[in-house]
């Protein structure tokens, strides 16, 4: 009998997407436009930089776009070093994806440090100009499906940054505009001179997860309210709610690292507890912890994606899988109620 051959075996030659692609995945309306987002997309923050494995970054943007992943979403300080996630996924698109430009939804972001000065951080005209030239040229691209602020800097006026974000889109540089982590009352404020000078804000991107749930305060409302799509991204709380660190801190894992964004100290024995519990309920729903905590995201219609960090393409599939089952019972949303109560009265 023929051995079956791997598509994602060599990841460096053009290739041929899978033709069902776009029956494996569920979209939804970004806010009030016409722009449809898969539930799940793909966020290249980490293991998409120089350090990392190109040919294995190169085979999970295959087979993300294989199971009608369309999004993929950048910053241009995304690395390790800054810049690199953006010059190795523009090889990625040169190598593979050139044909197929106009089914992809690519983002990027400005507003973190970027390059030594007074001008590479921040969300002022002269960093936002400066940085979508910039993350242009690395990726190879013509334009951006959306190019964000990725964070409000505490002192460049909203009405500064705005009117950039819109003289970016009238430039052909971007076609959506994003915000991302912006304080309530800023974000409010930016919708209404969005809509006020007749360009459409498309999407709020924020933290958002079983563990961190401050945007249910006012953020998803004032969103819904402005017919603006919102993002979640780090929906799995930087892999605490999944089962790889119920027993452990495994070799490699984010926590075991010196440098990054989990510490182990964040690792707490109440989140492995809260999480341990999380898990058992997720088994008997016939899902992962990572599935589940998808899920529980998705089942609010308000939420137009949720964005994923992965390192390898099993783990991608594991993610993946959670479309399968969005619904919840009532009695399964109180556990998790319940579950969670632990986590905010320690």
């Amino acid at each position: 009998m023929r051995a079956k051959s791997n598509p994602y075996k060599n990841c460096i030659m053009n290739y041929t997407p899978l033709e069902n692609r776009y029956d494996k995945m569920i979209y939804r309306y970004c806010g009030n436009s016409g722009l449809l987002l898969p539930v799940i997309s793909l966020g290249l923050w980490h293991n998409f930089g120089e350090a990392d494995d190109f040919d294995e970054a190169t085979k999970m943007i295959k087979y993300a776009f294989d199971s009608g992943v369309t999004y993929f979403d950048l910053a241009n300080n995304y690395g390790p070093p800054p810049g690199t996630a953006e010059r190795n996924f523009g090889k990625i698109m040169k190598n593979n994806f050139k044909s197929y430009r106009d089914e992809m939804i690519i983002a990027s972001k400005a507003g973190h440090l970027m390059w030594p000065g007074p001008y590479g951080d921040g969300s002022s005209r002269k960093n936002l100009l400066a940085s979508v030239d910039q993350s242009l040229h690395r990726t190879g691209l013509d334009y951006f499906d959306i190019f964000y602020s990725h964070r409000y800097d505490g002192v460049t006026p909203v009405e500064e940054t705005v009117q950039t974000l819109i003289d970016i889109v009238k430039q052909g540089k971007a076609l959506y505009i994003g915000l991302s982590k912006y304080p309530a009352d800023k974000v409010e404020r930016a919708y209404r001179m969005f809509q006020e000078n007749g360009v459409l804000c498309l999407v709020n991107q924020d933290r958002y997860n079983l563990f961190e749930r401050d945007v249910e305060k006012e953020k998803l409302f004032v969103a819904d309210k402005y017919g603006v799509g919102f993002v979640a991204f780090s929906p799995l709380a930087q892999g605490i709610l999944t089962d790889k660190y119920l027993n452990e801190i495994p070799r490699n894992s984010r926590a075991s690292k010196s440098t990054g964004f989990l510490q182990i100290e964040q690792i707490t024995e109440c989140k492995i507890k809260v999480a341990s519990e999380l898990n058992n309920l997720a088994l008997r729903r016939n899902q992962s912890l990572a599935q589940m905590a998808l899920s529980w995201i998705l089942k609010d219609k308000r939420i137009s994606s949720v964005i994923i960090g992965t390192s390898s393409v099993e783990q991608l599939k594991n993610n993946l899988q959670a479309i399968n089952k969005l619904d919840f019972t009532f009695e399964e949303l109180e556990e998790i109620e319940n579950v969670l109560l632990a986590l905010k009265n320690n």
